[in-house]
């Protein structure tokens, strides 16, 4: 392949190998920090969203938490991150229970059913734990019914028809997360939806967590309405306080996955076969799906040589998409996804055998790569039996 311009070298990191550069991971930090200050509202990493706790001695500067979605996240973050741990469960066993409450200062329910079969075992607990619900204002905005929270049919949160005055008594907090990758204006219409259903519960309430989904780093996001739209929700209620638990924002265009090309095969076109993934190491290309970006190379037929890209395991659909070069591929070439960061290191998995990619890091100043952990052979038998 022709030289490209790198952010970093690619040559210094294992392959497969997902890199994120500090100095964009700060930069949405110093972002979401002012947000922070012009709203008035918490900002919570969410940690199924991005989980790759090297980094967070950097991420806990800026954010006051994290956010988790059971035993095993929440006790992550109290261990590795510190500041305050939120969890939320669509439903929580006896035995998750007991862990979750070694870990948790906030915890919403999915529904009044457990809220009241576990709401003796929270006043037991050892340690104050402030309880909420999750509600469903049946406000969808997202165009991916995969990740519509509002959805008929929805299984996430309570419906305002469901719930009962009685239901809430002893709780603190209500919480709502509906969006996916979207703008301000959706959140916007989002809570209007919200107050009008539930709004005349939020007096006897101390919080409200507004969930995640808010795109708040990406290039065209209304940051302004974000801050007014709460600002001016804090007005109307200044007793609550406020939370965000974004996870895709924190990590949004930070990260990279670096791959190798192993193979080139030819079927109504020519076909590379890369050492990594779509199943296994960016399931959302197949699940969302989309095209990822990979710098230096353009839409098929834009550039002189095209070339399908597939994954290496025997899923006949580990198919990425198709791309075009300006010269033609040969093995060993690296090529670089963008954008590899959140929903990535989180989903993954070890399906035919195929080994994670390694985790690495750039610094800010000297633009070194640091290669944070490999993985290998113990890894995939570990997880089995």
């Amino acid at each position: 392949m022709a030289d490209t311009a790198y952010p970093f070298d690619i040559h210094a990191c294992p392959s497969p190998a997902y890199v994120v550069d500090d100095a964009l991971l700060r930069k949405n930090l110093e972002l979401l920090g002012q947000v922070q200050a012009a709203s008035g509202a918490k900002i919570l990493l969410a940690l199924k969203g991005f989980a790759m706790w090297d980094t967070f001695p950097l991420v806990s500067q800026y954010l006051v938490g994290t956010t988790s979605s059971g035993q095993d996240e929440a006790r992550l973050g109290a261990e590795t991150f510190g500041g305050e741990v939120h969890v939320y469960s669509p439903a929580f066993g006896d035995a998750e229970m007991d862990v979750v409450l070694r870990y948790a200062d906030h915890l919403s329910f999915n529904s009044p059913g457990q809220w009241k079969r576990f709401r003796d075992t929270v006043a037991a607990a050892p340690r104050r734990v402030s309880c909420g619900l999750r509600v469903n204002p049946e406000h969808s905005t997202g165009a991916v019914p995969l990740y519509d929270p509002c959805a008929p049919g929805s299984r996430l949160g309570t419906r305002a028809v469901d719930l009962e005055p009685e239901d809430l008594e002893g709780l603190e907090g209500l919480h709502f997360h509906t969006l996916c990758e979207q703008n301000s204006d959706a959140f916007e219409g989002t809570l209007a939806a919200f107050e009008k259903k539930f709004g005349h519960y939020l007096a006897n309430m101390q919080w409200m967590n507004f969930g995640g989904g808010h795109h708040i780093t990406r290039a065209d996001y209304d940051v302004e309405r974000l801050v007014r739209v709460i600002r001016a929700f804090k007005a109307r209620h200044p007793h609550l306080r406020v939370y965000l638990e974004p996870g895709e924002a924190i990590a949004l265009n930070t990260g990279y996955l670096v791959c190798s090309v192993l193979d080139i095969v030819e079927n109504d076109g020519p076909i590379a076969i890369l050492d990594t993934s779509a199943t296994a190491h960016m399931p959302d290309v197949l699940e969302m799906p989309y095209r990822p970006e990979i710098i230096g190379a353009g839409k098929p037929g834009e550039k002189a040589h095209t070339y399908r890209l597939g994954g290496s395991t025997c899923l006949a659909g580990d198919v990425i998409d198709s791309y075009s070069f300006d010269t033609p591929l040969t093995i060993g070439d690296r090529l670089v996804f963008t954008d590899m960061a959140h929903y990535t290191m989180v989903k993954n998995t070890t399906f035919n055998g195929i080994r994670l990619p390694s985790i690495c890091r750039v610094d800010e100043a000297s633009r070194a790569v640091r290669t944070v952990k490999s993985f290998g052979y113990v890894d995939y038998m570990q997880r089995l039996s």
